[in-house]
């Protein structure tokens, strides 16, 4: 053990390289979860965009058929 620089023990050596290796999987595991967000996220946005598209050619439907009922002279 050096007097002058008590970071260089064994023990507080040890103790950092444990909670490096706890933090690595931390950080790996937040990283999965950011990308199984991003995919939700991502199926969410195509379904309300599926919903928007039908919504608008339900309407466009509707439309169309009765401008076609008008009868002009």
């Amino acid at each position: 053990m050096s007097p002058l620089n008590p970071l260089n023990d064994p023990s507080v050596v040890y103790l950092r390289a444990v909670l490096g290796a706890r933090l690595a999987r931390l950080r790996a595991r937040e990283e999965r979860g950011r990308g199984a967000s991003a995919i939700e996220w991502a199926i969410i946005t195509a379904i309300l965009a599926l919903i928007a598209i039908t919504i608008g050619a339900v309407i466009q439907k509707k439309i169309t058929e009765k401008a076609d009922s008008i009868k002009t002279g």
